[in-house]
């Protein structure tokens, strides 16, 4: 106690005295504030220890951690911005000293009490600090960088409620970083990128147990930025994530192919953290073209974990009003009213949305149905987002389409081009059956809904196993033979236009079957059957086009042409430049009369030119002067010009 009193004393003394010796010194700091962060573990621990009741009350009367708490937070209290390294480094080096990540209970107090105790301005410093000793602990036990980060999730929560400066996008991308290395170090089972098989599993497990870590950390702090920075925190993330484009390089070969698919996997997990609970008005500024683009090109992935990931993150976009959990399970209620959705009518800036991207939305959800590796997870992602869509961005068009949409999956489980097994199939029929009651339900077109439930109820009485109550469960009852499903088990797409046709919606488009558009994303979806139509669509053109024959073969495109192009156009570009630079340089320094000659020049050539442009094109009539005899007796018509001709005064043109 009489030290700490006495510690106390020299910073109250010295603190701000430019007179006596700069206590702000690491020579200082290094003896000072281990001595109180001493006094703090210690007393901790003898509280571990349990002390009787009776003795409580005088401990409380002279307890050196209090003291030390005190002392602590007036010293960080009367740091300036210059000082807070030094401050804060002691602290870093004690716990790395004690190994006190690990347990990291005393760890996070202390940060605690650093970062109520600094100026709210100062927070961003304390964070750059945790960040730095991160990627200096980047080869530590994956115990320490988990206690690291779980330390800087606390401080970074905190922080965030004052100011965190510029910080934002570096904690995001050292926190990445780490989340790469620690991939790295399960695929290799060392920190040195050597094969130790011995701890291989050991560090497998506590890698995960870091990589956990860290994505929670970044959902954490990412909660509580504002809208603008979370766009960019998303946006950031997104760019992040290895896809198999001409502008990202992939690994190749199984280690690489598995660091990949570990890296995405994080990663979209990441996302998933920082979207869930984003409130964003506008869905354009929620979910931009470049950043959509990536999102739904890794939807065309082979991998199911990664679909269901893209799947959750865009429901978590769309559902601004909290309905997501309200469709968690698939089911065919009589009456919906019972979920108090929360509807809204749908805003200029969401239609706007639609317009926009309503296409590759649908493209993607009908391509993730046919996915054979689907589980009854991605049903109900599948089935959460066409409700969200319906519920929080549909107009009549988008209702038309999403409709279109649902009969062409119903249509994909019929036909079954993509030899789906039964449980496939029968979950496109079910997931189908679910949508389309929900939609019936939120138009309120009589007819519309009384054809559905007809459908829905022929089925529970001959065919159960193509609805949701008996497909998404713990163990599905299926048919065996779905080849000799009855027209009246299926919703008719002429039977719903003609009910929704007469109640104001769109019948033509209505009768259309909804055909996704093949795009240049589809190659990244690494499929055969996409491959060979797109190829088969080009041999089609090719043969049915009339100009096959004068066809010459395309040029070969090596590194010399290519160069030849970009020099080609950069001197056509001078040479335009050029003769820019001498126009104005003309006209700026040249005399007027110089000026006036080329400009009459011009305006005589312009004049002569429609002089026989007039010539050629005007035939006017015969004059009315007569006709002359031409040489062999051959009559001749004499005519003059018409702007020469006179016209009675009565001719109005």
């Amino acid at each position: 106690m009489s030290g700490i009193k006495g510690l106390q004393g020299v910073v109250r003394k010295t603190v701000n005295d430019e007179l006596q010796a700069n206590i702000w010194d690491p020579q200082h700091m290094d003896k000072i504030v281990p001595s109180l962060l001493f006094n703090l573990q210690h007393v901790e621990e003898a509280e571990s220890r349990s002390p009787s009741p009776l003795q409580a009350p005088e401990k409380e009367k002279e307890n050196p951690a209090e003291l030390a708490e005190r002392c602590l937070r007036e010293l960080l209290g009367r740091a300036a911005f210059g000082n807070i390294k030094n401050a804060i480094k002691p602290v870093l080096i004690h716990l790395d000293n004690h190994s006190l990540w690990e347990p990291k209970v005393f760890a996070i107090r202390c940060f605690k009490i650093i970062m109520y105790s600094i100026q709210p301005q100062h927070s961003h410093l304390v964070i750059q600090q945790l960040l730095s000793h991160l990627d200096a602990n980047s080869r530590s036990a994956a115990t320490v960088r988990a206690g690291i980060v779980e330390v800087l999730s606390e401080a970074a929560v905190i922080a965030a409620t004052g100011s965190v400066g510029p910080t934002v996008l570096e904690m995001f991308n050292t926190l990445l970083r780490q989340l790469r290395l620690s991939i790295d170090y399960a695929l290799t089972g060392s920190y040195d990128g050597a094969l130790s098989l011995g701890t291989k599993i050991i560090k497998e497990h506590e890698e995960r147990m870091f990589q956990e870590a860290v994505i929670k950390t970044i959902g954490s702090f990412a909660s509580t930025l504002p809208t603008y920075q979370r766009s960019e925190v998303i946006l950031f993330i997104m760019s992040k994530v290895p896809l198999p484009s001409l502008h990202h390089a992939i690994e190749t070969g199984r280690t690489g192919e598995n660091r990949n698919r570990l890296t995405q996997i994080m990663l979209l997990k990441s996302l998933l953290q920082v979207s869930t609970g984003f409130q964003c008005n506008n869905m354009m500024s929620a979910l931009p073209s470049n950043f959509l683009d990536r999102l739904l090109s890794t939807a065309l992935m082979e991998d199911a974990e990664i679909r269901l990931f893209v799947l959750e993150i865009l429901i978590s976009f769309i559902d601004r009003h909290g309905n997501r959990h309200k469709f968690s399970t698939i089911s065919t209620l009589s009456d919906i009213s019972v979920l108090k959705l929360k509807v809204d009518k749908c805003s200029r800036q969401d239609t706007v949305f639609m317009k926009k991207h309503s296409q590759q939305l649908y493209r993607h959800i009908y391509l993730s149905c046919k996915e054979e590796t689907n589980i009854q997870k991605h049903y109900e992602a599948l089935y959460g987002l066409l409700a969200l869509i319906s519920i929080e961005l549909a107009n009549e068009e988008v209702v038309v389409d999403l409709i279109r949409l649902v009969l062409a999956v119903q249509d994909v489980a019929q036909v079954n081009e993509e030899n789906l097994p039964v449980y496939n199939r029968c979950a496109l029929y079910a997931l189908g059956a679910a949508y389309l009651n929900l939609i019936s339900q939120l138009t309120t077109v009589p007819a519309f809904c009384q054809h559905i439930h007809e459908v829905i109820e022929t089925r529970k009485k001959e065919a159960p196993y193509m609805l949701p109550e008996d497909v998404f469960v713990e163990r599905p009852r299926l048919s065996q033979n779905l080849d000799g499903v009855v027209i009246e088990f299926l919703f008719r797409q002429s039977k719903i236009s003609e009910v929704l046709g007469g109640s104001g919606y769109n019948s033509d488009r209505l009768c259309l079957p909804y055909i996704p558009q093949l795009t240049d994303e589809d190659r990244l979806s690494k499929r055969k059957s996409i491959g060979e139509t797109i190829s088969l669509q080009v041999e089609v053109e090719s043969r049915n086009s009339p100009e096959k024959e004068e066809r010459v073969p395309a040029e070969e495109i090596t590194y010399e042409t290519l160069k030849k192009a970009i020099v080609d156009s950069v001197a056509v570009e001078e040479q335009e430049r050029e003769r820019r630079r001498q126009v104005v340089e003309k006209f700026q320094k040249a005399p007027f009369e110089e000026i006036a000659a080329h400009c009459g020049a011009r305006a005589s050539l312009l004049q002569s030119k429609l002089n026989q442009i007039f010539e050629i094109t005007i035939r006017p009539p015969p004059s009315p002067s007569g006709t002359i005899t031409a040489a062999y007796g051959q009559p001749q018509n004499h005519s003059i010009p018409v702007y020469e001709m006179k016209f009675p005064d009565l001719c109005v043109y």
